[in-house]
């Protein structure tokens, strides 16, 4: 018992290190027709001192590149999944033995949390996941029992901030339709010991609202705060918070840790999306986390996590919200780094991917010997499916002019389909060059090879530094506590 005692003491002192020095992750979304191999976007992630990630599904390419990186990660029981495990044990026994179970202990991966649906309460669902909440989060939970794996991977649900409302955040309360099953999630949370996850973006406020104070929405402070009684709230993101503290308080919740699922700002498609004010807000949303200085509602007291959307640039996102839904990455779609970005994990900046295993260097554009008005008529067709959004007000490529214009197209399309030499005909109105026909800061993209998606990591798929050690260390003490109580 000693023995065990003197262990369990090494297993905890060991985790919080880990958790100090990955106070900031990051949202992999796989979106994307121009995937960079999971190794690589490791490797990024381990370059910069990313020791939290945060998925959306539990993609086996992606938790097979994670194994043994020392990075913790959630995994995401998507909202199509929701009604099946629902409604049957076995079927959540198979989704945790298929997504968890084979990945940690031998299988090298540091997985601490599920996502039990993504924003499920959103009130454009009107209610269609809300009944699978519960029965989900009931069987996914027996299922980690079984597992031996209760005690350390914890279920969450990330919430959307509408599910909560309020005029100042002393008034905050969860949506009446919403109290009691909020009660009974917190209920789970503070019983296991996880976090309430909770996604909070400001840059929408701002995008939504002509009438919202546009400096209110960074950290610099703002000429319009919020008074709310005795506090003052000079930016968004701190009135959001203490919104949601006081609606858990509503509800007898007031001290559960809370977790930031999704925060960031886009790069384009939209006037307030650009480059400069996607720095200022990240990096002020940083510095503010890492300073400690909390909320109002609760000073000196950092959020427990704080996942960045996102790292990559998805351009298969759905752009109905906005065109802007295709540029949240910190980086580029193949891992370039967009803007010099502090993440307070030992980088002054941020550090491009290495490796990348791009197709050739060539491009399809407008045939300069056919007419430019007919092959216009094609743009449309190059558009409706591949990725045009930078061409739009608030993109990188607005007003490049019209044969430019045609030209992107074509080349996003060619791109698209993996440069196949048919997909830049376009009735004789495109044609391939090898002379990169990027414009100012309107960038041509190259694909990315995906028979290429085996690239070897620079850690040779081993581990990296001491942070993965230590995980690894901790995740194999565990296992072998579980085991030793259950002799």
């Amino acid at each position: 018992m000693a023995a065990r005692a003197a262990l369990l003491a090494v297993v905890l002192a060991l985790s919080c290190a880990a958790v100090t020095e990955a106070a900031v992750g990051v949202n992999w979304g796989t979106l994307s027709s121009h995937r960079a191999p999971p190794q690589v976007v490791v490797d990024l992630l381990r370059e910069n001192r990313i020791g939290k990630v945060k998925l959306f599904d539990a993609d086996a390419g992606v938790l097979r590149a994670l194994a043994r990186s020392g990075i913790q990660v959630m995994v995401g029981l998507t909202n199509g999944e929701l009604a099946s495990v629902a409604g049957s044990p076995a079927a959540a026994d198979a989704w945790v033995s298929q997504n968890v179970s084979q990945y940690v202990g031998r299988g090298g991966v540091d997985i601490r949390y599920i996502a039990v649906g993504n924003e499920p309460f959103l009130t454009s669902y009107q209610g269609q996941f809300q009944s699978y909440i519960i029965p989900a989060m009931t069987n996914i939970q027996q299922s980690l029992v079984k597992a031996n794996l209760a005690s350390y991977v914890k279920l969450v649900v990330p919430c959307n901030a509408d599910a909560y409302e309020g005029s100042v955040p002393s008034q905050g309360a969860f949506r009446t339709e919403l109290t009691q099953i909020m009660t009974q999630i917190a209920s789970y949370l503070s019983s296991n010991g996880a976090p309430f996850v909770v996604n909070i973006y400001p840059f929408l406020s701002l995008y939504q609202n002509s009438d919202f104070p546009q400096d209110y929405a960074f950290f610099e402070g703002s000429t319009h705060p919020l008074v709310d009684g005795a506090n003052v709230y000079y930016n968004a993101f701190d009135g959001n918070f203490d919104t949601l503290i006081s609606a858990l308080s509503k509800i007898g919740y007031g001290q559960l840790p809370i977790a930031i699922g999704e925060v960031g700002w886009p790069t384009q498609g939209a006037p307030s999306a650009n480059l400069t004010a996607a720095r200022a807000f990240n990096q002020g949303l940083i510095n503010r986390i890492m300073s400690n200085k909390g909320t109002p509602l609760r000073p000196g007291v950092p959020p427990a996590d704080v996942y960045l959307f996102g790292l990559l640039d998805e351009e298969e996102k759905s752009v109905l919200p906005g065109n802007f839904e295709r540029h949240w990455g910190i980086f580029s779609f193949d891992g370039q780094a967009k803007y010099p970005l502090n993440l307070g994990l030992g980088n002054p900046v941020l550090k491009n991917a290495k490796e990348v295993p791009y197709l050739p260097s060539r491009w399809c554009i407008a045939n300069p010997a056919r007419s430019l008005e007919e092959a216009s008529n094609h743009l449309k067709l190059a558009c409706d499916s591949a990725d045009c959004t930078t061409l739009y007000y608030g993109g990188s490529c607005y007003g490049i002019g019209q044969k430019e214009n045609v030209s992107f197209a074509f080349n996003s399309y060619y791109q698209r389909q993996k440069q196949d030499p048919k997909s830049c005909d376009f009735d004789g109105h495109g044609m391939i060059t090898y002379l990169d026909p990027s414009v100012g800061e309107c960038r041509f993209l190259v694909a990315i090879d995906d028979s290429k998606s085996s690239a070897v990591a620079s850690c040779g798929g081993g581990c990296c530094g001491v942070f993965c050690g230590v995980s690894i260390l901790t995740l194999w003490v565990l296992m072998y506590l579980r085991m030793m109580g259950s002799a």
